[in-house]
């Protein structure tokens, strides 16, 4: 673990990487250690650093503890991975809102040609009406016909066009709303997509705002303190490990569905890859990118983001977790892994590192989600 955040610094400094902080599962130790950093991080010349998991109020910017930093770290990694949820979202209703403007394009296109082939089967009924005029009224034709039989033939064949002429201007009428009403909705789409693309960029630089603050507060830190923040960080998760392993929380040995199967297989396969915010594969991932595409992959389309996937699908308690079910993390949901079994969770953890195994215990748990209740 600490050869590990050293790695992620060492990389910032030579070829400027964003770089994550350290889980929300680590707690201080009961000694308070204390670190003095190079140099203010820019989030601490903010306000106050929120307290420490054991109560610890905020000391100075220069003299602050092991539990201080990885406090701040840990708030500014959440803002960034919320940031980056946020972004995904907005991708996605862009990507349906490309899609419902092409709909509404082809729509629109043969709504226009259904409208011009009904105006030109009107211009025929009203040339054919206007050359087979005879300025008689069809009363006086039946009163002169030396044939009253076919006046009348003739009389029904003149309702009968009227009839269609009636029928087809109809047609005219309700094709020309159709298209008027299709090129106002393609108009409203349009209009949407565009401020959803505005949204978007907004949300790109919420997302690397966030990223260069953690940037910013590792790169002041100094490898011994780095070391330090880090092996309080293997401790901490191992701390919180063991206490869920032993409370009873997690289910008895449980098998995965077929499709859990095929995800788990999916997500190990993805193994070593790199995290990127806002991808989904195939050679880079975010948390929620690698959980939406294993289970793609196993047949079961599932929300994009870490927040809808809690939103949306079937909630479990950790008691029934099974293999393939997802674990969400945060109050608001910002990261998600697929459960292994076991206590392990294979998970894209954040900038910087890779997609890998990790203890369950990584985070605080929300709770889970099965996307195949049915199975």
């Amino acid at each position: 673990m600490s050869g590990r955040l050293l790695r992620l610094v060492c990389t910032a400094a030579t070829a400027g990487a964003l770089l994550a902080p350290l889980p929300a599962a680590a707690a201080p130790d009961p000694g308070g250690t204390r670190l003095t950093t190079d140099a203010p991080s820019p989030a601490a010349t903010d306000g106050p650093t929120a307290p420490g998991p054991e109560g610890e109020s905020a000391a100075a910017p220069g003299n602050r503890s092991v539990a201080e930093l990885l406090t701040e770290l840990q708030e500014l990694y959440r803002k960034a991975e919320q940031a980056t949820e946020t972004y995904n979202a907005t991708a996605e209703r862009l990507k349906r809102g490309r899609a419902e403007v092409a709909r509404l394009d082809g729509e629109l296109a043969r709504a226009r040609l259904t409208l011009r082939d009904s105006k030109g089967a009107a211009g025929r009924l009203a040339r054919q009406q206007y050359q087979g005029s005879s300025g008689l009224s069809p009363y006086l034709r039946l009163l002169l016909a030396h044939d009253p039989q076919q006046a009348l033939d003739q009389s029904h064949v003149i309702g009968q066009v009227a009839r269609e002429r009636a029928e087809t201007l109809g047609r005219v009428s309700g094709d020309a709303k159709k298209a008027a009403e299709l090129a106002r909705k393609a108009r409203k789409a349009l209009d949407d997509q565009v401020a959803l693309a505005d949204r978007q960029e907004k949300d790109r630089e919420g997302v690397q705002r966030g990223l260069r603050d953690v940037e910013a507060l590792l790169a002041a830190l100094t490898p011994g303190q780095l070391t330090a923040l880090a092996e309080f960080e293997r401790r901490g998760v191992d701390r919180e490990q063991r206490k869920l392993v032993t409370s009873g929380a997690l289910s008895t040995v449980r098998r995965p569905s077929g499709q859990g199967d095929r995800a788990i297989d999916y997500a190990l396969r993805q193994l070593g890859k790199d995290y990127e915010w806002g991808a989904e594969g195939p050679e880079t991932y975010d948390c929620s990118g690698l959980t939406s595409k294993a289970w793609e992959h196993a047949g079961v389309p599932i929300p994009r983001t870490s927040e809808e996937q809690w939103a949306r699908l079937r909630h479990i308690p950790l008691t029934e977790l099974r293999p393939g079910d997802l674990v969400v993390y945060f109050p608001e949901a910002t990261h998600v892994a697929l459960y292994l079994g076991e206590g392990k969770v294979v998970q894209a953890p954040r900038t910087g590192e890779q997609v890998m195994i990790s203890p369950m215990a990584i985070h605080p748990i929300l709770g889970a989600v099965r996307p195949d209740p049915a199975a």
